[in-house]
């Protein structure tokens, strides 16, 4: 799976989180719950300061397995009371592009980089969707390098 290596400035997210892990058989469920509560609650249109309109799914706070998952929008000033506010670190990221079935198309792009020999510093991996295309999605993946 290809990748280009790109040096990211800090980012604000917005959003709804929750702690799951890769061995959690409900992981599915918790993150596509976070996803719901995200639009279908409404949460989406009340996050103030936007930088654009693209979602992103957040990775942080890596321990014993388990990870924050925290779903959201970037923003240039973070102002929302009872929201989850997690920094996405500066640093250097393996960025990958990818194309398809937005669930499906992520699921596969995961399955293969965890299996990838990447130099992670677990610092904050991140999807940014850059449209809103449920069938036909064009998604970023970053994952963070020491």
């Amino acid at each position: 799976m290809n990748y280009e290596v790109v040096n990211l400035e800090e980012k604000i997210v917005v959003g709804v989180s929750a702690i799951t892990g890769n061995d959690d058989p409900n992981m599915g469920k918790t993150i596509g719950a976070l996803w719901g509560k995200l639009y279908e609650g409404g949460i989406n249109e009340t996050i103030k300061n936007k930088v654009n309109e693209y979602a992103i799914g957040l990775y942080s706070d890596y321990q014993d397995n388990k990870y924050l998952v925290t779903v959201g929008n970037e923003v240039c000033k973070a102002e929302d009371e009872g929201l989850t506010i997690k920094k996405i670190p500066a640093g250097k990221y393996a960025k990958f592009s990818i194309e398809g079935h937005m669930e499906k198309a992520v699921a596969k792009a995961w399955n293969k980089i965890w299996q990838m020999d990447l130099d992670r510093s677990y610092a904050g991996d991140f999807e940014e969707y850059l449209n809103s295309d449920y069938n036909n999605a064009k998604i970023d993946i970053y994952i963070s390098l020491k």
